[in-house]
């Protein structure tokens, strides 16, 4: 096969999971925002809240000034960042994200090894992207010019095997996250069992992504793999 139909076959399909796990995201995050929590809890509050249960105390929640979504727990400065509809948002989903992202500063205050060891990996990782991006450009550049050299594609394949390893690091960090969030928003009152259903929605929706994002970081390896092999 040529370049192109690899790129169909293995690469093309989870690109279209990918947009489809999205919508997803967006979808169930819309609906369940329309629903609100029992208890009229916002999703800084919530936060606050299962970070003082479980010890952690040197943990800063602030308002980012991000669109929906982009919520997100930076280990570097121990900064818990809630976009607007999040922090002060008082729905079924806002306390989802919320709890979502306090586990992760949970488990960065545990030791919690996966997370030790994908921020570990982030460095590895973002310069393994660029290199790759490097020789796959000058890859197709040169075959456009009628020359083919089969090992930038090989040394691609093998250094992308990092952002492969990083991306199925992801996958039990934020499973466990997640599963942090369900149960210390039942066991801490914050949501009632009526309401345990809708958070499991948001939190499987987003859970998807990183489920879609690994099996493309392992196509995208694939597809330069099989590149080197023309």
């Amino acid at each position: 096969m040529d370049s192109l139909s690899v790129f169909l076959v293995l690469v093309c399909p989870f690109l279209i999971l990918g947009f489809l796990a999205q919508m997803w995201v967006r979808s169930s995050f819309a609906r369940w925002s329309r629903v609100g929590l029992s208890r009229g809890v916002t999703g800084a509050e919530a936060a606050r809240q299962l970070l003082r249960e479980a010890g952690v105390t040197d943990v800063k929640i602030q308002q980012a000034r991000g669109s929906a979504l982009s919520d997100h727990y930076d280990p570097r400065d121990k900064t818990l960042r809630l976009s607007p509809a999040v922090y002060s948002g008082t729905s079924i989903a806002s306390a989802a994200v919320a709890a979502h992202e306090a586990g992760h500063a949970i488990q960065h205050d545990q030791g919690y090894a996966p997370l030790a060891l994908r921020n570990a990996a982030v460095p590895l990782a973002i310069s393994a992207d660029k290199i790759v991006g490097g020789l796959v450009l000058i890859g197709f550049l040169l075959m456009m010019m009628g020359m083919k050299i089969p090992l930038l594609f090989l040394a691609a394949g093998i250094i992308y095997s990092v952002a492969v390893a990083f991306s199925l690091i992801t996958l039990p960090v934020e499973f466990n996250a997640s599963g942090r969030a369900l149960a210390a928003l039942t066991d801490s009152g914050i949501i009632v069992s009526e309401e345990r259903s809708g958070v499991r929605a948001v939190l499987n929706a987003a859970a998807s992504t990183y489920v879609v994002a690994a099996l493309m970081s392992i196509a995208h390896m694939l597809f330069y793999l099989a590149l080197a092999r023309e």
